[in-house]
């Protein structure tokens, strides 16, 4: 195999995930407009309802995924395939246990599954719907396992091809499905066996690609390099579990204290922002498996420059993407969806802002797991875990929906907004994390300059919604960006973006030549 440089790998990983996720977004967009015009709200509710409930039983794989990717890097470096094996062997055996204690928690909260609704929603074999969602979460993790090798690899872009195919071939048939017939069943039944058959082929060709995965390995890692990995596993779940508390608990809040209905209004806004935001985290994170070769391989001088170009490039791009969910979502979901299924301005402010600062701490995140920096802020996880809970359930019962995401907000500035650089500043780059706070203060004062502009400009338009989406969009592709160029223009993080969006169009060229 052709080995290529980090940079070539970053571009394939980049120009794939922004085709492959655009693809499986626009299709899984087309299949939600579906699901609403021919479902009732009730199934709705339900679908992000439970959804929610498997994410957090998520919560049974630690993490392991990320810490033995970090373990990968070393011997992947230095071509130490009988590492990798037993790596991958540990990698197996945890997430076939994985797939059995999901499998067993899910069913254990089948007698729950009242509690959680405050109003239970007209729909019928509300059990049968529920096994079907926990199967497909369970098969998941059967074979997936070995597309953490290939990511390592730097090969990003061919696990993205697999899941994003593989989600359009679901989409295509469960937009059939329900044209068809409408049953929900038999759409659910359609996600259990794309998830299997992507499993399978996947494991497949991770297979062919490294051939010494079929090999017999008995040997065993050095008890100090097993129990550092434990170390980084048992720091990861305390991640885990506040991530999960943070992203994965908001349509249970909603569920219980507001109601299913309300729950399922925010599904389809998840779906909006989760998409974009996909799109722009598979971009960043095309990058990743290079950012820890590079922490492998060279001086901290070298990785702190890439640090801060990166961190500008997601400055930038979440920054638009931000300003451009608050001006045209609820006019979108109005089309797409219906006038019911809208939320009130604020709330769609609110979430997007969350949107924005979530996207500022990806380079941070980028860099900290990929240079395995999982154990110094583990306490912050938790912290945040019990701050989101505590906040949003205090003011979800005094402002509604609005309270769960101001939670959620002020959670996430009070934690990790400044613990996260701070650890990566002093553990990896060894120097003051000041710089970095005055660059982020002066980058959120711009965006705000930018996101206030394109708003007094946008409250001007009025009109039906085909032309209150086209105007706004034109001034969001516009105003922001050129105001931003206006700013950057001379840095020298523009030139090397600007350099980088060339490579990326010609690699783009070239695979079309091809």
């Amino acid at each position: 195999m052709k080995k290529k440089s980090r940079t070539e790998y970053s571009v394939m990983n980049t120009t794939v995930a922004f085709a492959a996720q655009a693809a499986a977004i626009l299709m899984g967009f087309f299949t939600r407009v579906i699901f609403t015009r021919m479902l009732s709200e009730g199934y709705v509710g339900i679908n992000g309802l439970f959804n929610d409930i498997l994410n957090i039983l998520s919560l049974s794989e630690l993490g392991v995924g990320t810490a033995i990717t970090y373990a990968l890097y070393g011997p992947i470096a230095k071509k130490d395939i009988k590492k990798q094996q037993i790596l991958m062997r540990m990698f197996r055996t945890f997430y076939r246990a994985t797939a059995g204690v999901v499998l067993l928690v899910g069913l254990a909260l089948l007698p729950f599954l009242g509690v959680l609704m405050k109003e239970r929603p007209d729909v019928d074999h509300l059990t049968l719907i529920y096994l079907l969602y926990l199967f497909k979460s369970v098969a998941s993790y059967l074979l997936i396992y070995k597309k953490t090798l290939v990511d390592a690899h730097q090969m990003n872009y061919i696990t993205v091809l697999y899941h994003n195919g593989f989600l359009v071939l679901q989409d295509v048939c469960q937009i059939v499905i329900l044209l068809l017939t409408g049953n929900f069943i038999l759409f659910l039944i359609i996600g259990v066996v794309c998830t299997i058959a992507g499993n399978i082929c996947m494991s497949g060709t991770a297979d062919r690609l490294f051939p010494y995965l079929k090999e017999e390995c008995r040997e065993k890692l050095p008890e100090a390099e097993r129990k550092d990995i434990l170390k980084n596993v048992k720091a990861m779940f305390m991640h885990k579990l506040g991530n999960v508390v943070v992203n994965n608990t908001d349509n249970l809040l909603i569920s219980s204290f507001v109601g299913v209905v309300s729950a399922g209004i925010y599904s389809n806004y998840y779906l909006l922002i989760g998409s974009v935001r996909q799109v722009l985290d598979q971009a960043l994170q095309g990058v990743a498996a290079s950012v820890g070769n590079l922490g492998v391989t060279e001086d901290k001088e070298k990785i702190s420059d890439v640090f801060e170009q990166l961190f500008f490039v997601g400055y930038w791009m979440y920054g638009f993407a931000g300003i451009c969910l608050f001006e045209i979502l609820n006019p979108f979901v109005e089309l797409a969806f219906g006038e019911q299924y809208l939320f009130q301005r604020n709330i769609v402010l609110i979430l997007c802002i969350n949107f924005f600062i979530n996207g500022m701490r990806k380079a941070v995140l980028i860099f900290k797991e990929s240079m395995g920096l999982f154990w110094y802020d583990r306490y912050k996880a938790l912290s945040e875990a019990v701050l989101n809970l505590s906040i949003s359930i205090l003011l979800v019962k005094n402002f509604g929906v609005w309270g769960v995401f101001a939670g959620t907000f002020c959670s996430t500035v009070l934690t990790s907004v400044w613990v996260e650089p701070c650890i990566l500043y002093k553990y990896r780059f060894h120097r003051p994390v000041k710089e970095y706070f005055k660059t982020y203060v002066a980058y959120i004062l711009m965006m705000a300059a930018a996101w206030s502009l394109t708003e007094g400009i946008c409250h001007l338009i009025r009109g039906g919604i085909f032309t209150q989406l086209f105007l706004r969009g034109l001034v969001c592709v516009t105003v922001p960006n050129l105001l931003l160029w206006l700013i950057f223009h001379q840095t020298e993080k523009w030139k090397r973006l600007a350099e980088l969006l060339k490579k990326i169009v010609k690699k783009v060229r070239k695979s079309f030549r091809r």
